[in-house]
């Protein structure tokens, strides 16, 4: 569900934004010989093209998978699912399919490398946090039109910015101010729509207890990126392909297992027998549905790890939220979702925040390539 804050990089004395986590893409140096220095400009163009090829592609599939998840996740509960914990445990279970990126781009032994016990205790917590934001994500999922889901879920910016900068040190300007007002107005739009109470079958209290859950996990997940950032700068301290997996892998593999106790401790796991049997579409619809769940995450979190790589976690975290718009359109499509006038002016809100965020990413890395 996927999106991320920034962090930064300070190698080689290049000035970056101090919120950002960047991974730079090596360049020539000063000191070359004069024709070592006329190579690049050829080549620099089609290295500086494959990189967009590159940045688009994991922005495909981290847009993709988001959307593919969230529909498929609604699509359960609409269907007679009713687990909520199964849906927590989905968000993480496909992890392993991320050691494929291990096999590519394997960790090299460093001699400064982090203690094994202290790595390992911060990847337990962050796996306990990321438990506790999926199921609050789960709940939000099953009392909330999926339209109403994704609009709120718009908010994890507005608490990216404050722990941003409670956390990172990152400046607040204008553009970033204008972007959390407007997305909090459009999650309090959504909050008080008294139209929607009712549409999937739920009471008005479960109504704001689905909204205030998912605004909680909204809130949760940035937290969890901001933990990250500072993680990388102060404990792994190593900006690389590998490290960014690992984060990805071991904390999936903790929120997994905790989610695969919390199944079993709620009693939930007695019932999935019986919700197969009474699925809508049938059996096979019911097993597709959380496998292809499940890859989907994984395939938004590809895309995602991706984006880190290439270009910065914050630049990961906006794409996420670019993807949200598509969602509520879907949910009117497929599930018949009810986009009233208040959806559609908070849908309008949301992007016009989302755009006055990306002016100033935009605006921050000009002035970083300027420096």
């Amino acid at each position: 569900m996927a999106e991320n804050n920034g962090g930064n990089s300070n190698s080689g004395g290049a000035s970056t934004n101090t919120a950002e986590v960047q991974i730079q893409i090596p360049g020539p140096s000063k000191n070359e010989a004069p024709a070592a220095q006329e190579a690049p400009a050829g080549s620099s163009e089609a290295r500086n093209w494959k990189w967009w090829f590159v940045v688009a592609t994991d922005a495909f599939f981290l847009i993709v998978g988001q959307t593919s998840a969230t529909l498929l996740g609604r699509y359960y509960y609409s269907q007679g699912g009713s687990s909520k914990w199964l849906s927590a445990f989905l968000q993480t279970a496909g992890f392993p399919i991320l050691f494929f990126g291990l096999f590519f781009f394997p960790s090299k032994s460093s001699s400064g490398e982090t203690p094994i016990g202290k790595v390992a205790m911060i990847y337990i917590v962050l796996g306990l946090i990321m438990t506790a934001d999926d199921i609050m994500y789960s709940h939000g999922l099953m009392y909330l039109p999926v339209s109403t889901y994704s609009l709120i879920c718009a908010s994890q910016l507005v608490f990216n910015v404050i722990f941003s900068y409670v956390l990172n040190s990152q400046k607040l300007t204008g553009l970033v101010m204008n972007s959390v007002v407007l997305l909090t107005l459009s999650a309090l739009l959504l909050g008080v729509n008294h139209e929607s109470y009712g549409y999937t079958g739920v009471s008005r209290g479960k109504y704001l207890l689905g909204f205030l859950l998912t605004l909680g996990a909204s809130g949760t997940y940035s937290l969890i990126l901001s933990l990250m950032q500072l993680t990388f700068e102060n404990v792994v301290k190593k900006q690389t392909f590998s490290a960014v997996l690992n984060m990805q892998i071991y904390t999936a593999f903790v929120a997994t297992f905790a989610c695969l106790i919390g199944l079993f401790a709620s009693g939930e796991w007695k019932d999935l027998k019986g919700e197969m049997d009474s699925f809508q579409s049938g059996q096979f619809s019911y097993l597709m549905t959380l496998v292809w769940t499940s890859v989907s995450w994984q395939v938004a979190s590809i895309g995602m790890v991706g984006l880190i790589f290439e270009v910065s976690s914050l630049f990961s975290n906006v794409i996420s939220i670019f993807a949200l718009p598509i969602v509520p359109l879907f949910g009117v499509m497929v599930f018949h979702d009810e986009m009233n006038g208040v959806k559609i002016i908070a849908m309008l809100i949301s992007i016009w925040g989302f755009i006055s965020y990306v002016c100033q990413h935009y605006l921050d890395n000009k002035k970083a390539r300027s420096a």
